[in-house]
C-alpha cells in the first residue's frame, strides 16, 4: 500500500497507508483525520474535500474534470495544485505524495 503524507489545517503532518484504487478522500477519512467534511460522500458535487497536492506529483494525476474545476472555482483557496480529494485515486505511482488540506471557505 502506498504511503500518503497529509498535512492538516493546523500544520500537523501524518503519514497514512492508502489503499490502491481508493480515493485520497477515503484514505484521509479512514486514517482518522476528520477535517474533510466530504459532504457528498465522494460524488464530486461539493468542494468540502479540497486539498493542495505536492507540485512534484501534479503531473502524475489525471486532468481536472470540468465538474471538479467548477466546484474548485467556488473556493477562495484554489491554486494551481488544488484538487478534490475524492477525484484522485491512489496508486503506487503516488506513493509518498504529500497533500495539504485546504482551508475552509
Amino acid at each position: 500500500m502506498p504511503d500518503l503524507i497529509v498535512v492538516t489545517r493546523e500544520g500537523a503532518e501524518k503519514t497514512l497507508e492508502a489503499t490502491n484504487g481508493h480515493s485520497i478522500m477515503e484514505a484521509i477519512r479512514d486514517g482518522g483525520i476528520d477535517e474533510l467534511l466530504a459532504l457528498c460522500g465522494g460524488c464530486c458535487s461539493c468542494a468540502t474535500c479540497h486539498i493542495h497536492v505536492d507540485p512534484e506529483f501534479a503531473d502524475k494525476l489525471p486532468p481536472v474534470s470540468a465538474d471538479e474545476s467548477d466546484l474548485l472555482d467556488s473556493s477562495l483557496h484554489r491554486n494551481e495544485y488544488s484538487r478534490l480529494s475524492c477525484q484522485v485515486t491512489m496508486s503506487d505511482d503516488l506513493a509518498g505524495m504529500r497533500v495539504v488540506i485546504a482551508q475552509e471557505d
